[in-house]
């Protein structure tokens, strides 16, 4: 496994970060922790999780799972930075939200953070994440409750997901007027050969001020899995965004091109798709989250795949970047 700092941190993470979503809705506790097990055995020391993961009627499921994970020891919590994240409400979907009980305020950060903890069980957490942006909390409160929770012990770093450009600027402007307050140092955000539009502000603006990207969702929701080769093997078929994308007659066109191409180069196009996430300039890790303990093992063959030119140059023809920001919508 390689190691990279996060952001402009001294913090050490792995390039591949551990998604966690499925754990719990679609991966039993106990093939969860195989998983998890195999991970840290495999050098990934990063592992990703939020709040609201569980969905539904068990949100908070997935954080409790990995908290039953680190209470069987052997320097399981220490050898792992955990990151989660805060936002959504916690109460069963479609149930009415209770005021302060989402969001950013400064008291549901501190409602938010002493549950994830309890349900962790650890006594802090390394990287906190704002899961989305906050309209109506200015960040001079966000700070503030942050501020208080480093100095309780209880976070060591925050990040953002999901935050435009701008909003990561504003972030860490405020911050550095606070003094004292290090900001944001990492930005997870939708990534992807199929889903470019990042390049344009976000991960400029994240590079600037020294945040990790992390990529999250970097097949695509199975898109750049090898999807059509799939299907005509008679396996997975595509499911969600991928087989809503495969309608589009040209969308179709465009992963079958992409499928032929790495069928040229003798490669599979899960372990490309990551491969080439790590080339890219500011990436930390791309977040995986494998259902099975094989999809964990094809997800680690990425790390040692070494893309020549000739073939990122054929996935920029397939998949054009939209180029930076402002000649991209400007001229």
């Amino acid at each position: 496994m390689e190691y990279t700092q996060l952001g402009r941190t001294g913090l050490k993470v792995s390039r591949l970060v551990l998604g966690t979503m499925n754990f719990g809705p679609q991966t039993d506790e106990a093939d969860s922790h195989a998983i998890m097990d195999a991970a840290l055995d495999a050098g990934i020391n990063f592992f990703d999780t939020a709040n609201v993961y569980g969905w539904g009627e068990n949100k908070g499921r997935t954080e409790s799972i990995i908290g039953n994970w680190f209470a069987q020891g052997g320097g399981r919590r220490e050898k792992t930075v955990i990151a989660t994240k805060v936002y959504g409400n916690m109460d069963a979907d479609g149930a009415t939200v209770w005021p302060n009980h989402d969001k950013l305020s400064a008291l549901n950060i501190r409602r938010a953070v002493d549950a994830s903890l309890k349900r962790l069980r650890t006594d802090y957490i390394d990287l906190y994440q704002f899961h989305h942006i906050d309209r109506d909390t200015p960040f001079e409160e966000i700070w503030q409750a942050i501020d208080v929770l480093v100095q309780q012990g209880k976070i060591l770093y925050v990040g953002s997901s999901n935050f435009p450009g701008y909003k990561i600027a504003q972030a860490n402007e405020t911050a550095a007027r606070r003094g004292g307050t290090i900001g944001l140092v990492s930005e997870q955000c939708l990534y992807n050969l199929a889903e470019r539009r990042a390049e344009m502000e976000v991960i400029p603006a994240a590079r600037d001020y020294g945040l990790g990207v992390i990529p999250w969702s970097p097949l695509h929701g199975g898109l750049l899995g090898g999807v059509i080769k799939k299907e005509v093997q008679g396996g997975r078929r595509a499911s969600g965004r991928a087989a809503d994308t495969l309608k589009d007659p040209a969308a179709r066109a465009q992963i079958q091109a992409y499928e032929d191409l790495l069928d040229k180069h003798g490669l599979e196009p899960g372990e490309v798709a990551l491969a080439w996430l790590l080339t890219r300039p500011g990436v930390t890790g791309p977040i995986v989250g494998p259902r099975t303990a094989a999809q964990l093992e094809s997800a680690l063959r990425a790390v040692e795949l070494e893309l020549g030119e000739e073939l990122l140059q054929g996935l920029d023809e397939i998949f054009p970047g939209p180029g930076p920001a402002p000649e991209a919508f400007a001229w």
